[in-house]
């Protein structure tokens, strides 16, 4: 894992070309701790900073080709260097490190642009070739690892994370309102948005080239896909069991592939089927010794360590737990922010960044994670929900098809299932839309929202001229009306609350603000694309969520384990910024009148009711909790970068 930053152009610095490459690399010091690496020449700059996992004494960057015509820096880890490198030797080519980057050039000199469709990893890469006078940025399939670029003073600016950008050009350091709107809907801009004006996020499985005479050319190289509906009848296929056994096969493979280090390899446990499922597959397929790592709670509700120690005690893992309380929360909230440097609307990555601080105090630099498991094999209740209410829109009158509503979300304390009534009027919500794509996220997206009551009257008013549901639509394949339900749901989630939140603010922004590089085996792209192949009854059987994932690791688990119901990962959220009632020093200060007034985004009547409210302990539903930390974490930001005009 490492950081990136650079620029295609003439930028005029006093300090000079190096003295500003140098500006925008050490302002990413946090993913790369152990080295800068430049390269300048006319016109172009590229630096890096390292964190050394693969080839520790020779892997420095940028690497060049044998002709020093190609020179590339690299953000992440291609797994299947091993292979890439066998196969180019046998074709001729002359390596000078044991590094997986440099398989990178000598694919860009074979291949061109299809160097990118060889790779097996998580990555952003940005590749400059001197002969052609072209750059080009890369960045991996599921959208792991961050790129961001703007233009700006006549010159094109790139880096791992904006603050990099506004190390060079500070004058894009201003939150956009459509960013700010996006994320108070989908929980995060949509790619190719980001959240400052001007600031481009380059999307996943996208290649961007700046050609010698200026044009850019963006190209869609991977996408998740799904077959036409009628063709996922499971008469189509084998049999479930031989599919569970196939998918097993491929989990171990992507496990093996991504225990590939030069230094110690950890995981995460939560307690759950996914991370356990890949902590039994290393001990049980691997060599690799096991240390796992986890997050406790006091409260009952947000709390797994029950079942996290159920399963080291089951593998014998060499564990370590992570006891946090909202207070930690509380006080860590603003360090999460300034890494994110997005408004978020929930505290649950906060724990995740105090995790890998404890991972890295404990000597590990990379953990494996069940990230992506959910997107992959429908684990998520929305899914199940969303069945249900099409189920429900067949029959609209029945008194007992929305009763089904009450076996989802059990392990809430304020289900909003638990109330027959309420929950027909929330599950409700968007049943006019069932025929479009988006159908599955309109009762989500509509809680999200309720934070637009808390913008100032004239951003209200533009945000209820703004369509949401035609926005994301129009983010989405012409074609993907023809897939089954659940696929339309699940391409949905990948790229907006995966992409855009699990794997930006609670994957690599938190793993990163402690220089831990975190990897996901469920979204391996081969694994997608067989997934993506499944019939969508093996995904979801009756209200039973990974089915077939179930099916793959049953035996590997303890029977609890492999049977339990799909509990969400979460925090505390309002409730960490008070103190018996009293709110902390910061938390008070940004909701203080003066500050909300001068910020000149929040209706300063609307947002002191909503403090009162979670000052008093009474803010226990999503969409108040939400718009609290959103409201929160954006006048965080507010403090530094503006709103542009």
């Amino acid at each position: 894992m490492c950081g990136l930053a650079g620029y295609l152009g003439q930028p005029a610095d006093a300090a000079g070309s190096r003295a500003l490459l140098e500006r925008m690399i050490h302002a990413l010091a946090h993913r790369g701790p152990d080295g800068y690496g430049f390269h300048v020449e006319p016109g172009v700059g590229l630096a890096h900073a390292r964190l050394s996992i693969i080839d520790l004494s020779t892997g420095d960057q940028p690497i060049h080709n044998p002709s020093r015509t190609v020179w590339t820096v690299f953000n992440g880890e291609i797994f299947n260097f091993v292979e890439l490198r066998a196969d180019l030797e046998a074709r001729g080519h002359v390596f000078y490190t044991h590094s997986d980057t440099e398989v990178i050039v000598h694919l860009y000199d074979r291949y061109g642009d299809g160097f990118v469709e060889h790779l097996n990893g998580q990555f952003t890469i940005a590749l400059w070739d001197s002969a052609r006078r072209r750059l080009v940025l890369a960045r991996d399939r599921a959208g792991i690892r961050p790129l961001y670029w703007t233009q700006a003073r006549g010159t094109f600016w790139f880096g791992s994370e904006p603050k990099a950008l506004f190390a060079a050009v500070p004058e894009r350091a201003r939150l956009s309102l459509p960013g700010l709107l996006q994320t108070f809907s989908y929980w995060a801009p949509l790619d190719p948005d980001s959240a400052y004006d001007g600031v481009n996020s380059l999307p996943p499985g996208h290649l961007l080239a700046i050609e010698a005479d200026g044009r850019h050319r963006l190209t869609r190289y991977w996408d998740w896909t799904f077959p036409d509906a009628a063709d996922t009848r499971a008469s189509r296929f084998g049999s479930i069991d031989q599919a569970a056994g196939e998918l097993r096969e491929r989990l171990i493979d992507a496990v093996r592939l991504q225990l590939r280090a030069d230094v110690p390899v950890g995981a995460y446990l939560s307690g759950g089927l996914d991370s356990s499922g890949i902590v039994a597959l290393i001990r049980g397929f691997t060599d690799t010794p096991v240390r796992t790592f986890s997050v406790a709670f006091d409260q009952a509700e947000f709390d797994e360590s029950g079942h996290q120690m159920a399963m080291v005690r089951h593998l014998g893992t060499d564990h370590s737990t992570l006891r946090i309380s909202p207070r930690d929360i509380g006080a860590a909230f603003p360090r999460l922010v300034a890494h994110t440097e997005t408004p978020v609307l929930r505290t649950a990555a906060v724990p995740m960044m105090l995790l890998a601080d404890s991972v890295r105090a404990h000597g590990y630099t990379v953990v494996l994670t069940g990230e992506g498991a959910d997107e992959v094999f429908a684990g998520y209740d929305l899914f199940k929900e969303a069945k249900v209410r099409r189920f429900w829109a067949r029959q609209p009158d029945s008194k007992l098809r929305p009763k089904l509503l009450s076996r989802l979300y059990g392990y809430l304390e304020n289900s909003p299932a638990a109330n027959p009534a309420f929950a027909a009027s929330f599950f409700g919500q968007g049943r006019e839309h069932i025929d479009r794509a988006v159908f599955a996220h309109v009762p989500r997206w509509a809680t999200s929202q309720r934070a637009f009551a808390f913008l100032s009257p004239a951003l209200r008013a533009e945000a209820a001229r703004w369509d949401a549901l035609s926005f994301a639509e129009s983010r989405l394949p012409d074609n993907i009306l023809d897939w089954a339900p659940l696929a339309r749901d699940q391409y949905v989630e990948a790229k907006t609350l995966l992409a855009g939140y699990l794997l930006a603010a609670q994957g690599d922004r938190a793993a990163m603000a402690a220089s831990i590089e975190g990897r996901y085996p469920y979204l391996d792209h081969t694994l997608i694309e067989f997934a993506n192949r499944l019939p969508p009854s093996w995904k979801i059987r009756g209200l039973t969520e990974k089915h077939i994932l179930r099916l793959a690791l049953a035996d590997l688990l303890p029977r609890d384990i492999a049977q339990r119901t799909k509990q969400p990962y979460r925090a505390p959220d309002s409730a960490s910024f008070f103190v018996d009632g009293k709110p902390l020093d910061y938390v008070a200060e940004l909701f203080s009148p003066e500050n909300l007034r001068a910020s000149g985004v929040f209706d300063v009547d609307a947002v002191a009711r909503l403090f009162a409210k979670a000052q008093a302990g009474r803010v226990i539903g999503f969409a108040d909790n939400q718009a609290f930390v959103g409201l929160l974490s954006t006048l965080l930001l507010l403090r530094d970068r503006p709103l542009a005009a």
